[in-house]
């Protein structure tokens, strides 16, 4: 797979060293479902990750991550097997991505 046809400008599609890893994303995620973030913009996903990770534990947060944004699944069907909702699929995958996005905009400073 090319750069080009990557579906997340993440390392283990992109190959590109400047992108963040998928287990940047886990870590960072789980960091702040552990320990979420006050007055910040974006602290309703730390929030959520936290009731999530609560929910069905890192691990199956981790497998869903990994699918979403390494192996192309579609949020809702990242689930499949792991005896999550599909709704909290797409929180999930929602927030990767968007913890995907800030880790590359700081490798990009």
């Amino acid at each position: 797979m090319t750069e080009t046809d990557a579906l997340y400008e993440i390392r283990e599609q992109t190959g590109n060293p400047a992108h963040a890893s998928v287990d940047d994303v886990i870590t960072l995620v789980l960091e702040r479902a552990r320990d979420p973030r006050e007055n910040h913009h974006n602290a309703h996903f730390d929030e959520a990750m936290a009731a999530v990770v609560d929910r069905y534990g890192a691990e199956a947060v981790r497998t869903v991550i990994h699918r979403v944004l390494v192996e192309h699944y579609p949020f809702r069907t990242a689930t499949v097997n792991l005896d999550i909702r599909n709704f909290d699929g797409v929180r999930i995958g929602t927030t990767a991505v968007w913890t995907l996005r800030e880790l590359n905009a700081q490798g990009e400073d």
